[in-house]
């Protein structure tokens, strides 16, 4: 008969217990955030999706070949001579057009080695980690600007020029090489010598060489 009110008895101490603990939260302040509409502010250094500034990218590839696992790629068309492609925001000469520069940050591991070694700082770590998608095509960004039209033109204009710096090389070789006086040519060698006749040494004196006999 005791143990049955002993467990009635701790049967409502721990409600109490647990209501205790209920009431407390009851009356304090909420600190759950409504996300969606209220968002953290994330940490200034925060490593999320990867922005690229194309007006200040000069081609040089070294966030490509610094990525761990390969999710850059960017092709370049080098401009000819007579073409000014302008400065970046920190005064580099840019002489590359560059025609294909995509990140497939499905493939991203947010190590920020990629921006690190960029000269002018056109590529970055931005803090927007809503990016989502259904698909996973639409996670390849393209931040190229040049459209197919213009590509073409570039590539056209620099085999135009490398065949006409071609063919200056070609005409200053021929030219130096008709300038050039033809070498004297080289006397032929003499013939060489035959073996000397083998010369009979001297008796030595008082040997009288015999005398040949007379037939009889």
């Amino acid at each position: 008969m005791g143990r049955y009110f002993r467990n009635i008895w701790d049967g409502v101490v721990t409600v109490l217990v647990g209501m205790k603990v209920t009431w407390r939260h009851l009356f304090t302040r909420a600190v759950t955030i409504q996300y969606p509409d209220v968002k953290l502010k994330l940490p200034e250094r925060a490593r999320n999706r990867l922005y690229v500034n194309m007006d200040d990218c000069i081609g040089c590839d070294q966030c490509a070949m610094a990525c761990p696992v390969d999710c850059i790629m960017i092709e370049t068309v080098k401009s000819t001579p007579d073409v000014d492609l302008g400065l970046t925001s920190v005064g580099t000469k840019k002489r590359l057009y560059v025609t294909k520069f995509d990140i497939d940050i499905a493939k991203c591991c947010y190590c920020a080695l990629c921006v690190y070694p960029c000269p002018t700082e056109c590529i970055k770590m931005t803090d927007v980690y809503e990016f989502s998608e259904y698909e996973r095509k639409n996670l390849m960004y393209s931040f190229a600007v040049m459209s197919p039209e213009e590509i073409d033109q570039a590539k056209s204009k620099l085999a135009a020029h490398e065949k006409v710096e071609t063919a200056k090389k070609a005409a200053a070789a021929a030219a130096r090489a008709s300038a050039t006086p033809p070498a004297a040519p080289k006397p032929s060698p003499a013939p060489a010598a035959g073996p000397k006749p083998a010369t009979p040494s001297p008796a030595p004196p008082g040997d009288p060489s015999p005398s040949p006999e007379k037939g009889t």
